[in-house]
């Protein structure tokens, strides 16, 4: 018998990460592929399976552990003629995304308890955050790329925020602490300043009856957070039309059975992606995002599109890469496999990242419009409800067609209301001739 001691495996994007659950208990038995471990980083969360055949002897890591690839998490006990091999970068790694982002974030510590922050008022990002180039300033302030990311896009001097996690670590919670204290304190004088926002006031729902208090994952608190960044960031804009889609979807369900012999479903949403990725290329000003010096904008020269999907554990937006570049078939087989992955919470960080514009399709499940909230920083993201059969005129009389509602939300710093309109036009053009997408 001889003892291996197993590895954090390449994390596929992700720097650190959180450890949130051991799954075996020491003296347990374990196969190849066995969970050994599960960790969670700011947008998704992985199962580390056993390399080998063999007994737990003991973890090496705790429950709340932050950990980085190559750390040692666990000694197992194989015997001398079993192999034992590192996990490869692409299989030990199962990730299930939460939002769809440029870059993924750095995870931090698991929050405790926070004590109640120092309010003061925000100091000099510059020399309070970035630790200069001989680090006498911030080189005494603990916290983590996407902290301090997030004190810059808050205008929050770190200096000012009394860090929570070990070691007097500063984490997200304790910058989210430290900017509703100082808006609580500013409240009063919100109307003669016009700075801050309301409070919710807090109400004791137990008085009107039964209640169950349930903590929030990480992945869904990222998802608010950030679904609350870009409404207050983004002046939104929606238009809204109809694409009559009969032919399409007769077209569709007459590929049924070349998709069974292929093992490819073909959905409405296949359609979809390709008219936007179409669209994108005819009208480039949706494939923009803002420079965050607000002087500039960044021109993308491909296009990626970020697919919705409702998972059990939260939203995930995984990203179908060059989507210009394929066919039907291609795309439909990307969303199946996206898709899945994602409510098996196997995406990985790259599958989630690089996207250009987003669609969040309701086909499925109903509805007769909504107005999705941009994903900045891309500029636009398209949404669909279920369709519907209308009485359409054709010049002469009203006919049954199949109709399709959909509603373009735009960030008004970078698209117009022509651009949307030329843009929503070409994608109604597309679906409703599907002629048009392979000229």
């Amino acid at each position: 018998m001889a003892i291996e001691i197993v590895r954090v495996p390449d994390l596929g994007g992700a720097e650190t990460v959180d450890v949130i659950e051991l799954s075996l208990a020491p003296g347990d038995n374990i196969a190849i592929e066995d969970s050994l471990i599960v960790l969670e980083s700011d947008k998704a969360t992985m199962d580390v399976p056993s390399p080998c055949e063999g007994q737990l002897v003991k973890y090496l890591v705790a429950e709340g552990d932050t950990v980085k690839v190559g750390d040692p998490i666990a000694e197992l006990e194989v015997s001398s003629s079993a192999s034992f091999t590192e996990p490869e970068a692409e299989e030990p790694v199962q990730i299930e995304a939460a939002e769809s982002q440029v870059e993924a974030p750095v995870v931090e510590e698991e929050s405790v308890p926070v004590p109640e922050p120092r309010v003061a008022e925000p100091a000099n990002i510059a020399t309070e955050v970035e630790p200069s180039q001989d680090g006498a300033a911030g080189a005494d302030i603990y916290a983590g790329p996407s902290v301090r990311l997030m004190a810059r896009e808050l205008g929050v001097g770190l200096g000012s925020v009394v860090g929570s996690g070990p070691r007097g670590r500063i984490i997200k919670d304790d910058i989210d602490a430290y900017v509703k204290s100082a808006l609580k304190s500013n409240a009063g004088n919100n109307s003669a300043t016009g700075s801050g926002i309301p409070a919710i006031p807090a109400v004791d729902f137990s008085r009107f009856g039964a209640v169950d208090t349930v903590k929030l994952s990480k992945i869904q608190k990222l998802t608010a957070a950030n679904m609350h960044r870009n409404w207050l960031n983004v002046p939104h804009v929606t238009h809204f039309d109809d694409a009559d889609i009969t032919d399409l979807e007769n077209f569709r369900k007459s590929l049924k059975a070349e998709g069974e012999s292929r093992g490819t479903r073909i959905t409405p949403v296949s359609f979809i992606i390709k008219a936007i990725a179409m669209a994108l290329s005819a009208n480039p000003v949706f494939n923009r995002s803002l420079s965050p010096d607000g002087d500039h904008y960044i021109q993308k020269a491909y296009c990626n599109i970020g697919m919705a999907v409702d998972t059990p554990r939260g939203l995930m937006v995984p990203v179908i890469s060059n989507a210009d570049e394929k066919g039907i078939w291609e795309i439909a087989a990307d969303v199946a496999d996206l898709a899945t992955k994602a409510r098996d919470g196997k995406l990985q960080p790259l599958d989630m990242q690089g996207g250009c514009f987003s669609l969040s399709s309701l086909g499925a499940i109903g509805g007769n419009g909504f107005t999705p909230i941009v994903n900045a920083p891309e500029a636009g993201i398209l949404g669909v409800s279920k369709s519907q059969m209308k009485p359409v005129w054709n010049g002469d009389t009203f006919e049954p067609r199949l109709m399709l509602p959909m509603a373009l939300s735009y960030d008004h710093r970078l698209v117009n209301g022509g651009d949307a309109g030329r843009f929503m036009t070409d994608i109604v053009k597309f679906l409703s001739d599907i002629r048009h997408l392979v000229l």
